[in-house]
């Protein structure tokens, strides 16, 4: 049986606190993380002595427009219905400096 992922890289999502983020792939997420800050947003995921596993279900990696990632706990991310896609193309643009910097 096949496991099905909620969140994919690209997905526009919104954290409870209003923030914008992008869910990214693991690639992009192991390339910005020496490069950026750790934001610690309300409702990412913390267990003392445990690796990050991103599966897209459980542990979602999100850049964020403020220009910090994190490791998100999926319950407390939601897509974006709204048609924001000047919010997408700005995060891409951020990203897209951050990995070639």
């Amino acid at each position: 049986m096949e496991k099905r992922a909620l969140f994919e890289p690209g997905d526009l999502i919104k954290i409870f606190t209003g923030d914008f983020g992008l869910v990214i792939s693991g690639a992009t997420f192991e390339g910005i993380k020496g490069k950026v800050k750790q934001g610690r947003k309300p409702g990412h995921f913390f267990a003392p002595g445990c690796r990050e596993n991103i599966d897209y279900r459980m542990q979602v990696p999100v850049f964020f427009e403020d220009g910090t990632y994190d490791t998100m706990k999926s319950m407390n991310i939601k897509k974006t219905t709204e048609d924001c896609e000047r919010k997408r193309s700005k995060l891409e643009e951020m990203l897209k400096r951050v990995l070639d910097f």
